[in-house]
């Protein structure tokens, strides 16, 4: 298959926001499970020398990073003065980042697990020819402000935040499109908000569990934490080794797009993100079943996917009770940075298909007319 024409990545905006970089959602599995081998980097082949010589170069990276003054988190307030305020979304005591553009019915973005609103800018504008697109950057990713509370890290707190959004900028029902993380969490808003949602669109995506599932137990220890995210897990050859992992065709990772996805990340409170979305809490998991999801749904999924590879999602989306499955071949992880174009190709009928056809108010006319005349 020929190599799909991509746009160049950059963008208009403050460069960035990839699923996976704080500890990489290993779900190798659908349900949430790890299918990272134990024992570390490298157990796969036993090779422990290969696994210690790629830690040790990710430290020096970082170091290098650290030298060449390019190394710690972003202030919140240097982030506020080179992003334009329209794009902020105030939710409580919260400055949300929020992508908005088009016109029409809503369609909300959520991206993945370390990504962010600038994860979406290669489909957006086709969207945004037929929808009133909006993307918001969730809790710990992104330009959003990072909330310290933990509750704000699991799936009911980002969609506490996502909805809260939704009202400060006028929006009651909408389809919405879920990336890996951003998946379940498309699902948990489906499954226990049915009359808010639309439509379902899961691009490679966790299930609504995944939120509790990565929890590790040595993630409780703040230290250890502060060293993780910054001399392994943001560190350049940190993001670029995830990268790897979830885009097939590795050319189209370039040193622009490793700097765009981590410097969304380095924000101001990565240390509280890192904390909230990985260490276990002591709070109500409240439970969403797939048969919940009666929303029409739309599952894609690249063929070369090793994240979360494709036997996962056949094994799912039987469990849907509405939903369809399309396989991107020659493409991974990341559909939306590898083949935009053919993701669109399917994405776009999907959502042209569960439009509302008729405005709510002639509906509502049109009901009562009907009661009345079946009356007679």
């Amino acid at each position: 298959m020929e190599k799909e024409a991509i746009p160049d990545a950059g963008s208009p905006q403050p460069i960035p926001g990839p699923p996976a970089f704080y500890a990489a959602p290993h779900a190798g599995h659908a349900d949430g499970s790890s299918s990272r081998p134990s024992g570390g980097p490298g157990a796969a082949n036993g090779n422990g020398k290969a696994a210690a010589a790629a830690v040790t170069g990710i430290g020096l990276g970082s170091m290098l990073d650290f030298v060449g003054g390019t190394w710690g988190p972003k202030p919140f307030a240097d982030v506020c003065a080179c992003v334009p305020p329209e794009r902020f979304v105030r939710v409580g005591d919260q400055l949300v980042h929020v992508e908005q553009s088009g016109q029409g019915e809503a369609v909300v973005l959520l991206h993945g697990f370390g990504g962010s609103s600038f994860a979406w800018r290669l489909v957006t504008p086709a969207l945004a020819r037929r929808y009133r697109v909006i993307a918001p950057d969730l809790n710990g990713f992104g330009w959003t402000q990072r909330p310290k509370d933990v509750a704000a890290y699991t799936y009911a707190g980002q969609a506490e935040m996502v909805l809260g959004a939704l009202r400060q900028i006028g929006v009651q029902r909408f389809h919405v499109i879920g990336h890996s993380y951003g998946g379940g969490l498309a699902l948990w808003l489906a499954g226990r908000h049915p009359e808010r949602v639309r439509s379902v669109v899961l691009l490679s995506s966790v299930l609504p569990n995944y939120s509790q599932a990565q929890r590790q137990a040595w993630a409780r220890f703040r230290t250890l934490n502060w060293l993780l995210v910054h001399f392994f897990v943001l560190s350049r050859s940190g993001v670029r080794r995830t990268l790897e992992h979830c885009i097939h065709d590795r050319s189209r990772i370039t040193s622009e797009l490793v700097d765009a996805y981590r410097e969304r990340l380095l924000v101001e409170g990565v240390e509280d993100a890192y904390y909230g979305l990985m260490a276990p809490v002591d709070l109500p998991v409240p439970e969403v079943a797939l048969d919940d999801v009666q929303a029409p749904t739309l599952v894609v999924w690249g063929h070369e996917d090793k994240l979360i590879p494709l036997p996962r999602a056949e094994s799912y989306v039987s469990q849907l009770p509405n939903a369809r499955l399309a396989v991107l071949h020659d493409c991974g992880h990341m559909a939306l940075e590898e083949c935009p174009q053919r993701l669109l190709a399917e994405v776009l009928p999907f959502l042209d298909a569960h439009r509302e056809r008729w405005p709510r108010r002639l509906r509502g006319a049109f009901q009562r007319f009907s009661r009345r005349a079946a009356a007679v």
